[in-house]
């Protein structure tokens, strides 16, 4: 039985987690690096342990120390969160050969989805649909460029061990194909220590729509339906929405109907989320799968009334997933809050808070670990909050959100707020009527 919970992260899904194990009697032992002593995750947490300085490798990064800390503490079970380790499957596995129960899926299930390759050959068995394009790993430029005059441009390449949009490019004619293909396997090599590119069409103008599942260790699988990630910058996901207003009752359910399919197929256990690309036809196809908890699972909770960190944490001691299906209730919108300057392209702006006033109301929720006085390190991820609104209808949701933001009040360093508020007054995010190019042509 878990008892105790070490959390491998930091921030605001450190302090997600907290909270959640709090509730359920659960002990807590956070982990922290030099520079995040005057963090909230450190601050909240029954214990604290320093495991090493600023630098991600040295600390949150570096499963030594982590599992000393689990040691020392006494620690039954350790939650990765979201990023760092959380789809590493050596770690996954160091865990349970330390016999501590790792929240999320069995070190193999991380490796077999967490290579978009494997992934999507699996998914070919499980018969979900996928994208056309290479059969593994593309072995030089004249294979990809033969591929893609066959499959037809544009294409894109991607980096096998990706993610965050690192290693990926957009290729739409032979000529570029070259210059593509070699910063492609260079900032794949920089990023993941792994080269290997693959190579799909490019579907022009789509949408990007998870399903968020639940897997038991009995093979039950229950999904929460889904969401909407299409309005991206650099294939980082910015705003997120559930429903998504592009998706009816029918498309709804056929996606559905497939992440449980490929859940059950690769028997898997713990959260995750099935992600697809959704064409103007509707017809839909695999992306990837991310066998962790995901930035956004807030929305979700919001509108289903279900604690997925909870849930997680119980399906980690044997519980049994229901098996049902959760639909939206409501609307709900969440705006990524990053220390970061819009005006200077989105340049990060770590320094102190001088000042601090969160929103709240009816149908606000505020997940961060900022206060006045917090110094954001400039070590880490720039986001450092998320604003989730709910409501009745998406229309209003969105009245909500910008009132919401408008509260949101932080001095000191520049946000990403002003951006967000633009987003909310414009036409076509209004109308619903966007893709993942939307800010191809936003304007801030």
């Amino acid at each position: 039985m878990i008892k105790k919970v070490l959390i491998a992260n930091r921030g605001e899904i450190a302090l997600r987690v907290i909270r959640s194990c709090k509730e359920m009697g659960l002990k807590t032992v956070s982990v922290y690096s030099k520079a995040d002593i005057e963090s909230l995750h450190v601050r909240f947490a029954d214990e604290a342990v320093c495991i090493g300085p600023a630098i991600s490798k040295e600390s949150y990064l570096n499963i030594p120390r982590i599992m000393a800390a689990a040691e020392i503490t006494n620690s039954d079970a350790i939650h990765p969160g979201y990023g760092f380790l959380s789809e590493n499957a050596e770690f996954s596995k160091i865990c349970n050969e330390s016999n501590i129960k790792f929240i999320g899926p069995d070190w193999k299930m991380i490796q077999q989805m967490g290579d978009k390759v494997t992934a999507k050959e699996t998914m070919k068995k499980a018969g979900i649909p996928t994208v056309p394009g290479s059969d593994g790993l593309v072995e030089s430029i004249s294979d990809g460029k033969k591929l893609a005059n066959k499959i037809g441009y544009p294409v894109i390449l991607k980096a096998t061990a990706g993610g965050g949009g690192k290693g990926m490019r957009i290729v739409n004619n032979e000529k570029d194909f070259d210059s593509a293909w070699n910063s492609a396997k260079t900032e794949s090599e920089a990023s993941f220590s792994n080269s290997g590119l693959y190579l799909e069409k490019f579907i022009v103008k789509p949408r990007h729509i998870e399903i968020q599942v639940m897997g038991d260790q009995y093979g039950n699988v229950s999904h929460l339906s889904e969401r909407d990630c299409s309005i991206q910058r650099r294939h980082q996901k910015l705003i997120e929405e559930t429903p998504s207003p592009f998706v009816d009752d029918e498309l709804r359910n056929r996606m559905g109907e497939a992440a449980v399919k490929a859940c059950k197929f690769i028997k898997y256990e713990g959260a995750g989320t099935i992600e697809f690309l959704v064409d103007a036809n509707k017809d839909f196809y695999f992306m990837e799968m991310n066998t962790r908890i995901q930035v956004e699972h807030g929305i979700t909770e919001e509108v289903t009334d279900y604690d997925l960190i909870k849930e997680q944490i119980k399906v980690a001691d044997g519980a049994k997933v229901s098996g049902k299906h959760y639909y939206p209730k409501l609307y709900s919108i969440e705006c990524r809050i990053n220390a970061e300057d819009p005006k200077a392209n989105f340049r990060p702006c770590p320094g102190k808070i001088t000042a601090l006033h969160k929103p709240g109301g009816h149908g606000v929720r505020v997940d961060s670990h900022i206060y006045s006085g917090y110094v954001i390190p400039p070590n880490y991820d720039s986001m450092i909050a998320k604003l989730m609104v709910s409501h009745q209808s998406r229309e209003e949701a969105i009245v909500r959100m910008k009132r919401a933001l408008n509260e949101f009040i932080i001095e000191g360093i520049e946000t990403t707020i002003p951006f967000h508020i633009k987003i909310m007054d414009d036409e076509n995010f209004k109308k619903g009527d966007f893709t993942t190019n939307f800010m191809d042509t936003f304007e801030y």
